[in-house]
């Protein structure tokens, strides 16, 4: 396993690699392992800081994620789209074929384990409210304005503070390895 981390405006992010492709990436907060790089963990961070520099919409480096058939065609998913739009829940419940599938599709939305590169971020509720995101709602929201995408102002969005989040590492990861 190939680790490495990048700074960004929501804190520290974290990637890991097998020798296919990108396994893993979240916002760690201050835990943080052993750097030991590859080429998989080099075009990341090259990608990841294209992205937040706003030079970059699309990412085209392999992933690896480990999850169930259920949990890859909801990444597959997300995957698909695009920079600066959101689908809902029931959105990509649609799409995986499981209309009424939408707590499931959040369930799996949720395990995620490769952020912002697999946009779960781009994920809303039929209402148009935030919803949850493991990283943080504010991370979340942040992430949205930074491609465009304005959401409705609601009294959650404006208390939400970037600062709050940016030390703390992803919720929901204690699954990953």
């Amino acid at each position: 396993m190939y680790t490495d981390y990048i700074e960004t405006p929501l804190g520290t992010f974290e990637f890991k690699a097998s020798d296919k492709g990108i396994t893993q990436a979240i916002f760690c907060g201050e835990q943080q392992d052993v750097v030991k790089t590859n080429d998989m963990t080099d075009i990341c961070k090259t990608q990841i800081q294209e992205y937040f520099d706003g030079k970059r919409q699309v990412f085209d480096i392999p992933l690896d994620p480990q999850g169930t058939a259920f949990q890859q065609s909801v990444w597959a998913c997300l995957s698909k789209i695009p920079f600066g739009e959101v689908f809902t829940y029931l959105d990509i419940a649609k799409m995986v074929n499981k209309p009424k599938g939408s707590q499931a599709v959040g369930g799996a939305n949720g395990r995620n384990p490769i952020s912002v590169i697999v946009p779960c971020h781009r994920v809303i509720g039929t209402n148009g409210s935030l919803t949850g995101y493991a990283g943080g709602i504010e991370r979340k929201l942040w992430l949205l304005n930074h491609e465009g995408i304005e959401l409705k102002q609601s009294k959650e969005n404006q208390q939400l503070d970037i600062q709050n989040v940016v030390h703390t590492r992803q919720e929901k990861t204690e699954f990953l390895s």
